[in-house]
């Protein structure tokens, strides 16, 4: 009798159970997405290893505006202070192109805290001095466009990076001698690294100039 009675009650509670469940059957649908709506582009472009500066511990690519004049001169920017209007480094170098108090006085700027807060005259500063380099090198410019030293072909752009780096003059020497009187800043950026980092770019936007000014 009482394992009736357990079984009795054991059939109860399933029949409870069942009446009260919900069973939910999914149906497997074969979906058709419209040709508008498919993606046929990656839209996720790696960073050349090469372009990756350090901040700190947080990696920062910059950015690329492809080898035009603009490119140029951002990818030189984000070399020299990633492209930051108001940063002066250790040695007083000032801006986002980082120039000397010199070179800006030889451009008419004599007024530091008005360019560090002028990006518009910092930038007019920039394509003064590349006229400038230009009418100084032109001969260079000239004489060792296409030949290689070091192993790295010699382009007008990467003359004047290497112009912007280390003077004119030191640029004459290193292309007169091969490569041989080559000069470092004070953090370590040579001549032939910059004529190497920004080979290629097309620079024929600015034209030469004699000692022009802002």
């Amino acid at each position: 009798m009482k394992r009736w009675i357990g079984f009795i009650l054991h059939l109860a509670m399933i029949v409870v159970l069942t009446s009260f469940g919900t069973y939910t059957v999914l149906k497997k649908v074969d979906v058709e997405v419209p040709d508008a709506l498919k993606v046929t582009t990656d839209f996720e472009t790696p960073a050349p290893k090469d372009s990756i500066a350090f901040s700190g511990e947080v990696q920062i690519a910059p950015p690329f505006l492809g080898k035009a004049y603009n490119g140029f001169k951002d990818a030189l920017a984000f070399k020299e202070s990633q492209g930051k209007y108001h940063v002066v480094n250790t040695l007083g170098y000032m801006g986002k192109y980082q120039f000397g108090g010199n070179t800006l006085h030889l451009m008419g700027v004599y007024d530091v805290e008005t360019f560090l807060n002028d990006p518009i005259l910092q930038e007019k500063a920039f394509d003064v001095n590349v006229a400038r380099n230009k009418w100084i090198l032109r001969r260079d410019i000239k004489r060792f466009t296409g030949k290689r030293i070091g192993g790295v072909e010699v382009t007008e752009s990467g003359i004047l990076a290497a112009a912007h780096l280390a003077g004119a003059g030191n640029v004459k020497k290193y292309l007169r001698s091969y490569g041989q009187e080559d000069v470092s800043d004070a953090y370590g950026s040579s001549i032939s690294y910059y004529m190497k980092k920004f080979a290629g770019y097309d620079t024929s936007k600015i034209q030469q100039r004699k000692d022009p000014k802002i």
